[in-house]
């Protein structure tokens, strides 16, 4: 089976084309390409479907086999490379996600997509569909205990549940200390992505990232989304910030007229390859592809 692995900002995930490949266990292949020591290295596995409702569907896997609905970072390079393969001629494309469909702008130059803006949608505050089980709703400032510390999170869904903190500083964080206990914290029945934020100012923030499945990565496209929100909600910024992370930075605006958040990055490949599948042990049935909605 034929594979790319790409990154976006240091958050790489295994990419393979199943327009032309057949992938019956991802969540076993998800474990294994994923490994740093005996498979390829990468947060996860991101599958390229057809689709009915848009150009082309994008199904994801964390690194311990779960699915995930959706990743900022990782619909960037399902951009650049249905158009770097040809697969696509267009610039403007859509892409169906378990979050629904994404509209993505590629910008191109020599052939081949250098960035991609996303309409990433309009952010979900409500604390039943994160989902967050905590009394406020938004749920803004609101006090948490975690790992025998107190946080204040704000509380975001991107397509997927996260929990916004704000730190005096994020280079001397804990992150490995305090984001396992988030993200399997009672308060969050699916389990959270936590994010960690220091402000510099009104248009710059420091962010670093436990993402759930996985556990600290360089980069969460979601994450910063959620983040430039969390951050207007509290009024430490304004609504478009430059997301600093571990890999590089993100551009994220939050329209509030239309309520839409807009994310703008780079997407690179890293290289291609071909993997056995017969080595991949298979502890589960096969899968089959939810329909699209």
């Amino acid at each position: 089976m034929r594979f790319t692995k790409m990154q976006g900002i240091g958050n790489d995930y295994v990419y393979v084309n199943c327009l032309e490949e057949s992938v019956e266990n991802p969540a076993s292949l998800a474990r294994m390409v994923s490994d740093r020591h005996f498979g390829i290295g990468s947060d996860g596995l991101i599958l390229i479907r057809p689709s009915v409702q848009a150009d082309f569907f994008m199904e994801m896997f964390n690194a311990d086999g779960t699915r995930s609905a959706m990743c900022g970072n990782g619909i960037r390079c399902v951009g650049k490379y249905v158009y770097d393969h040809g697969l696509t001629s267009k610039e403007e494309i859509a892409v169906n996600t378990l979050a629904g469909v994404k509209r993505l702008a590629l910008h191109a130059a020599g052939g081949s997509v250098q960035s991609v803006t996303v309409d990433m949608g309009a952010p979900v505050l409500d604390p039943a569909l994160i989902p967050v089980s905590v009394g406020a709703s938004p749920v803004v400032a609101e006090p948490i205990e975690v790992a025998g510390r107190r946080f204040e999170m704000t509380c975001v869904s991107m397509g997927n549940p996260h929990a916004v903190v704000f730190v005096k500083d994020t280079a001397g964080f804990p992150v490995e200390e305090v984001g396992r206990p988030f993200e399997f914290h009672p308060a969050f029945p699916e389990r959270v992505n936590a994010e960690f934020v220091q402000v510099l100012g009104r248009d710059e923030v420091n962010m670093r990232v436990w993402e759930r499945g996985t556990g600290e990565t360089l980069a969460c496209g979601t994450g910063a989304c959620a983040t430039a929100v969390a951050c207007a909600l509290n009024g430490l910024t304004d609504d478009e910030v430059t997301v600093h992370l571990l890999g590089g930075d993100l551009r994220i605006r939050w329209d509030r007229e239309r309520d839409r958040v807009f994310m703008t990055g780079p997407a690179a490949t890293v290289f291609e390859g071909q993997m056995d599948v017969a080595a991949c042990p298979v502890d589960e049935p096969p899968h089959v592809v939810d329909p699209e909605w």
